[in-house]
């Protein structure tokens, strides 16, 4: 299945549309985004679609409804989590400031996680 964004106001995902591979296929069976937009324009009746990918190959990210397409990038980006994150260019997704440390085999073994603390900029570990 090919996977096409519905593209909104600001850029924005407001739905995720899966067609058959076949609709994408040219006369040489050649698979082309154009053709999966052509249909989906022709069956819903909107004009602005992208592709996506679950495994991020076409455009980065794959798209969730409430992302954003950049179209400078080519790529779909998730909401902003916190104020103090980054995009990071080359995978555009967010990033905190600072490394998440990593865990003790202890750590592990008990469960534990991190979670992000926007308040002190940093990572507390959850018990």
């Amino acid at each position: 299945m090919a996977t096409f964004a519905k593209i909104g106001l600001n850029s924005k995902v407001i739905s995720v549309h899966s067609v058959h591979n076949n609709v994408l296929k040219d006369a040489n069976g050649v698979e082309d985004e154009n053709l999966g937009i052509e249909f989906l324009t022709n069956l819903h009746g909107w004009v602005i679609w992208k592709q996506t990918s679950y495994d991020g190959s076409i455009r980065k990210n794959f798209a969730g409804v409430g992302h954003t397409y950049d179209e400078d990038r080519d790529a779909f980006i998730s909401p902003k989590k916190f104020n103090s994150w980054i995009l990071n260019e080359e995978t555009c997704q967010w990033e905190a400031p600072v490394a998440m440390p990593e865990l003790t085999q202890e750590q592990i073994d008990n469960k534990n996680s991190y979670s992000w603390n926007e308040e002190t900029k940093q990572w507390d570990l959850n018990d």
